[in-house]
């Protein structure tokens, strides 16, 4: 499978929920323009599509940021009337919508209904010379939709993967234009500071290349609900599952159960809380977040791990410390596992992951190499994980109590633990 695009080829199908790829996550900002400055500077994000007042959208602005397969929408509301308006003052910054890639929107929508999902919003068809584009949503945990996406024509995400625009009322924000049917003003007011930033990024990768896997903070008692749901309204299966015994300190702990799809293409782990001495994590981010469950980060995977953190470091993105006693131990742990199960050794330099303070552990399948941003906004809540797989599919349990003793570090610093 391809890391830069692990997507299902397009065939006849009778699974109306088989998903394609996670077409795009899209966020409510409170200033997209200033937002998609920070994910290209910080992340090397290409600000890539515009959809605002200049091509005739009245009620909100929209920007398009790729980088590999990886698509984000920044939404900001053009007036208090829209309904991002309120959830940005309600939350902050954060993930409103994961939406996936289907065959037909309409039949993955009924289905999800058929099966007990509540809509967000019926089957909606935006259309022009170019092509279509449909898009359908339900209601998930808290304030997150997932919105269900097909495509035809010129906007078939084949395309929108090489450049093409991403839907009706997009402009390219790299020197071209849209085709006067989507009702574009000219191209002329692009600054040449998103042209500048762009360029610099092409030749200043950073090299993430796809959503690994998202996960969700839910409420103390109500991870097996979700679940569920998961199971009954989008046939997803559990992948892990993990108890307070694995992921726990002396002070705090929460559970976990990794919900996917059926091809393990799409991987949503469900955090609740558990009880401690202290407030744990997912706790924390409930209580910055109204109460109300979330997407609390994205993990995205890279091909080379040194080479992302060590550009990510450079941009001036923050991440937890790690303890020095974290590498006095890792080793043995990890490569006593890899040989344990017939697999090499860890081949990136052992010095170099120290001094940038990655995470390592291993599994029967082979290791993963992962980091993790402190929050991206002054709330405590939404963040970014860095993973690079070398075989494993697990998610770094062998870390967990190291993370966690960095967590509470940062959570004491705020006064939140």
């Amino acid at each position: 499978m391809s890391t830069l695009s692990p997507t299902l080829k397009p065939s006849k199908v009778s699974d109306p929920l088989q998903l394609i790829d996670v077409d795009h996550v899209q966020f409510y900002v409170g200033n997209a323009k200033q937002a998609a400055f920070f994910y290209a500077h910080c992340f090397g994000f290409q600000i890539e599509q515009v959809c605002d007042l200049t091509t005739g959208n009245r009620d909100a602005a929209h920007y398009l940021l790729t980088q590999g397969n990886i698509r984000f929408i920044l939404t900001s509301p053009l007036s208090p009337e829209h309904h991002a308006a309120m959830e940005i003052a309600m939350y902050g910054d954060g993930v409103k919508d994961v939406a996936f890639t289907v065959f037909d929107a309409e039949a993955a929508y009924e289905r999800a209904v058929k099966n007990g999902a509540m809509s967000a919003y019926e089957p909606r068809v935006y259309k022009d010379d170019r092509g279509t584009v449909t898009m359908a949503g339900i209601r998930s945990y808290g304030r997150v939709c997932h919105t269900f996406v097909s495509r035809t024509g010129e906007y078939d995400l084949t395309k929108v993967k090489q450049g093409g625009l991403f839907m009706p009322r997009f402009k390219r924000l790299d020197g071209g234009s849209c085709e006067p049917a989507a009702g574009c003003a000219p191209q002329s007011g692009v600054g040449s500071s998103i042209l500048e930033i762009n360029e610099y990024n092409k030749k200043n990768p950073c090299g993430l290349k796809y959503v690994d896997h998202l996960v969700g903070n839910v409420e103390l008692g109500k991870m097996n609900y979700w679940v569920k749901w998961y199971e009954d309204v989008l046939e997803f299966k559990m992948f892990k599952h993990f108890d307070d015994a694995d992921i726990s300190t002396e002070f705090s702990a929460l559970m976990s159960k990794v919900m996917a799809s059926g091809n393990h293409l799409i991987k949503m782990p469900i955090n609740e809380p558990a009880h401690g001495k202290k407030k744990s994590q997912v706790q924390e981010y409930l209580d910055w977040h109204c109460n109300t469950p979330g997407v609390q980060h994205l993990a995205l995977r890279t091909d080379d791990e040194l080479h992302s953190i060590s550009t990510l470091r450079s941009r001036g993105v923050d991440f937890l410390m790690l303890p020095e006693a974290y590498y006095e131990k890792v080793w043995d742990r990890v490569n006593g596992m890899l040989k344990q199960h017939g697999h090499e050794a860890v081949k990136e330099d052992h010095r170099k992951i120290r001094d940038l303070g990655i995470l390592v552990d291993a599994d029967d399948e082979g290791y993963l190499l992962q980091l993790f941003t402190k929050p991206l906004q002054d709330r405590p809540t939404l963040f970014f994980e860095i993973i690079c797989r070398r075989g494993s599919q697990s998610f770094g349990k062998g870390n967990f109590k190291a993370l966690f003793e960095a967590l509470e570090m940062e959570q004491g610093k705020r006064g939140n633990l």
